[in-house]
């Protein structure tokens, strides 16, 4: 009777769910395969805001990534805005560095001047859109505590549901659950609660395409549940390992991009 009330106690005390693979493995393994993938990567990017009462703005630019080292380390991302007039010629450049804050620079032709994103502005909106600036080149993974709430089934993928919350205060979400799909480990769905736990914003992957053999997300949406304005983005040309110039994302180009890239 002793043992199996021992026994018992020990069953108590263990953990009810048991996983081959911990929250942090499985957000490391989602980012390298969302944004690092390839040496290099190219899209032309349809951005479309939509307001509450259904009005559309459209934004379209090109964006260029090159990795320098392994998954989740320094990376490199440029920016290249075709339209609407008012952002005609916009650059955008993004140095990625682990656990640091990241360098961001905006070109705004208007006023010929290159300004410095400051690292405490990188959760504010990107050009307009429900996408931060963070968003664009990911967020670091040492910058959350993750852990797996459960297993579960979205569609036809299966997932990892892991929660991360932020280690700083001055974060505008007190936690995000995101649905990572087991074999490709995309992030395939978002949910963000402010800090009263009340949903807020939501993140989705529309479509998942093979490119060189990659899967890829080449739609993907945003909405803000609170205000009711959404974008949606559509990846309609993407390209891996194309072997981008490191002297592309200098001050340089920011004010001259080369029509090599960013056609």
């Amino acid at each position: 009777m002793k043992k199996y009330l021992l026994l018992l106690g020990v069953f108590l005390l263990l953990p009810l769910e048991v996983y081959a693979i911990s929250g942090d493995e499985v957000m490391k393994k989602s980012q390298a395969a969302f944004l690092y993938q390839g040496k290099d990567f190219k899209a032309r990017v349809v951005m479309k805001l939509i307001s509450k009462g259904g009005q559309e703005r459209i934004r379209e630019l090109t964006m260029l990534r090159k990795n320098f080292g392994e998954a989740g380390g320094n990376q490199k991302y440029f920016i290249y805005f075709f339209q609407p007039a008012d952002v005609k010629d916009m650059t955008f450049m993004v140095y990625k560095y682990p656990a640091k804050d990241d360098d961001r620079w905006l070109f705004v032709p208007a006023i010929s001047m290159v300004r410095r994103i400051a690292a405490q502005d990188k959760r504010s909106s990107f050009v307009g859109s429900d996408f931060t600036y963070e968003d664009v080149s990911g967020r670091d993974i040492e910058d959350d505590t993750h852990a797996i709430s459960k297993e579960e089934r979205l569609g036809s993928r299966d997932c990892y549901v892991v929660k991360s919350i932020p280690k700083a205060a001055d974060v505008d979400y007190g936690h995000r659950l995101s649905w990572i799909d087991k074999i490709t480990f995309l992030p395939v769905k978002e949910e963000y609660y402010d800090r009263r736990g009340d949903l807020y914003k939501t993140f989705s992957a529309d479509e998942i395409k093979d490119v060189k053999g990659l899967p890829t997300i080449t739609k993907r949406s945003m909405k803000n549940l609170q205000s009711g304005h959404s974008t949606e983005v559509s990846y309609i040309k993407t390209d891996y390992n194309l072997g981008i110039d490191d002297s592309l994302f200098s001050e340089r180009f920011l004010r001259q991009p080369p029509k090599k890239w960013t056609e």
